[in-house]
């Protein structure tokens, strides 16, 4: 399991934001976080669509956190970013385990051990926020 290159870049640039504390340009943002300016606003656009990120149109627009950073965590810009935290197909809502026991549920081994993995990764993710970075 890797942290895909798109999450790595968003959490920079959410301490980024939270370490300026006011409202900055995309270009600024890139400079700062070293994360290519088309990468910038495309991941800027996914936290503003998520809610944790706030824009401001115009000759002093930019962006800004739209809420205190120590209540934003890493698990909700990784959700913003890629989906729900799973690490394994079989966590999946969609996915037909072939397991299934009689009770309807999956008596898979490998399932309860990923689902207690996923558990201990989403704990430690929603531990962490993007105060703690500053």
């Amino acid at each position: 399991m890797k942290i895909n290159m798109e999450t790595d870049y968003a959490f920079r640039i959410m301490q980024c934001l939270a370490k300026r504390n006011a409202v900055t340009d995309a270009r600024t943002v890139s400079e700062l976080t070293q994360v290519p300016q088309r990468f910038t606003l495309k991941i800027l656009g996914k936290l503003v669509g998520g809610g944790v990120v706030t824009s401001y149109k115009g000759a002093n627009g930019g962006y800004e956190l739209s809420r205190p950073a120590d209540t934003i965590t890493l698990r909700t810009i990784w959700e913003i970013v890629e989906g729900p935290l799973v690490i394994s197909r079989c966590l999946s809502e969609d996915f037909v385990c072939r397991h299934d026991g009689e009770q309807g549920g999956c008596v898979c081994y490998f399932n309860r051990v990923f689902d207690e993995i996923n558990m201990l990764i989403a704990d430690k993710l929603d531990s962490v926020t993007v105060a703690d970075s500053l």
